[in-house]
């Protein structure tokens, strides 16, 4: 019912500089690299810098060998930080990577065997 309203004041839209954004984008292939590393290689890992209405947002997507495509975004909260810490970038990878995991596991369900033993 109110999901259009907004109740809190008006947010001025942050924008970042080139090497901002370079900078962020620097960041975020990091969390790529470290989700590839994580994942076998049947799982498809892919990022992206868009523009929302509040700023710029910063998208981490896997696509599992089966099932939907998983993905977590980041928005810097200033344009002064507009990076990913380590340990952000690390908590973004790992849960990324569970999540794509737990993604093929719920798709697959209890019914198949284990192909070793």
């Amino acid at each position: 019912m109110y999901g259009n309203t907004s109740f809190g004041g008006e947010t001025e839209e942050m924008t970042l500089t080139a090497e901002q954004r370079e900078n962020l984008r620097r960041d975020l292939s990091s969390v790529a690299a470290r989700t590839r590393e994580l994942l076998p290689g049947e799982f498809v890992v892919g990022s992206e810098i868009s523009n929302s209405t509040t700023g710029p947002r910063a998208t981490i997507a896997v696509q599992p060998p089966v099932g939907s495509v998983v993905s977590a975004d980041y928005t810097p909260e200033d344009p002064e930080s507009a990076s990913i810490s380590d340990a952000e970038r690390d908590d973004l990878a790992q849960g990324i990577a569970a999540s794509a995991a737990l993604q093929v596991k719920q798709v697959m369900g209890d019914d198949t065997s284990p192909t070793a033993q």
